[in-house]
């Protein structure tokens, strides 16, 4: 069956806004605190979203328990997932350690998928895997440093790579096809409902503005919690979570790469060497078994 147009383009432009979103969120955190600078994109979000939904009027979920599946997936990769990694970073740990460990979610996804969701993975499916993972960790080892890190901020990212993984696993199974304007409103409202209280209570509410910061929420409002957001959700409901679920480790190489010109960080020989390595292998898991 002949997919469409905006489905073979999704995992393109997923990868670049995803990947991209990184450099310009530590871009952002020299303005504000973490969860201060999280609130304040959830609540930009949401003003965005209302009059929108006012005009066009979509669907809301037709059950209660409809609208908390969305709620759940929301809660687990805008609080648990995003919160926490913000938080680590507070913390002390290393961007590089953050990344190591989140890049293991496609393999969690993978093994979890033949019971949670019914997905088995082939052979090839798993060697793409474990490459992918092989040219992840040798881009992050080219550019990254690990000592120094805090146990706690360490345990933080643990836990937010159970976050995104329990999300994608969850949205696939019990996630209903919702218009994207209701489910984005849903997921960020539990966002803001988490983050504002947690930054008023923890932190000074302090921003720097500025135009560059300016530019950083409309970044991280239009490009990373708007489209990336509606498009990795409905890849996910599209495909085999497990394939979707393997761009994840194309995104530290490209966040790296991206970091290049905006951050001024340069990109190693050995990092290219990964993210070759790292694109076969999401080549290979994202190929549909014969």
């Amino acid at each position: 069956m002949t997919r469409p147009l905006w489905l073979i383009a999704a995992p393109f432009v997923f990868l670049l806004l995803w990947s991209a979103g990184f450099p310009v969120a530590k871009l952002g955190l020299q303005h504000a605190e973490p969860l201060t600078l999280l609130a304040l994109r959830y609540v930009i979000v949401l003003a965005v979203l209302i009059p929108v939904a006012i005009v066009m009027r979509p669907p809301l979920p037709k059950t209660w328990r409809a609208a908390g599946d969305v709620a759940v997936v929301g809660f687990l990769i805008q609080v648990v997932y995003f919160g926490l990694c913000y938080l680590a970073f507070k913390s002390g740990v290393s961007a590089a350690a953050v990344a190591i460990i989140v890049c293991l979610q496609p393999i969690l996804v993978a093994i979890a998928a033949p019971r949670m969701v019914g997905e088995a993975i082939s052979p090839k499916g798993w060697l793409g895997l474990f490459l992918g993972l092989a040219g992840a960790v040798t881009v992050i080892l080219s550019r990254g440093n690990f000592g120094g890190d805090a146990p706690m901020g360490l345990a933080l990212t643990v836990v937010a790579l159970f976050g995104i993984t329990g999300g994608t696993l969850y949205e696939k199974r019990f996630g209903a096809t919702q218009h994207p304007v209701t489910a984005n409103m849903i997921q960020y409202a539990v966002g803001a409902l988490f983050t504002l209280p947690a930054a008023l209570l923890s932190e000074g509410m302090q921003i720097a503005w500025d135009w560059q910061f300016v530019g950083v929420m409309a970044y991280l409002v239009l490009g990373n919690s708007l489209l990336a957001i509606t498009l990795l959700l409905a890849m996910i409901r599209a495909g085999e979570v497990s394939r979707v679920s393997a761009l994840f480790y194309l995104v530290p190489p490209l966040a790296a790469l991206f970091a290049w010109p905006m951050l001024g960080e340069h990109m190693p020989p050995l990092g290219w060497i990964g993210m070759a390595l790292a694109a076969v292998g999401v080549a290979l898991a994202s190929r549909k078994s014969a």
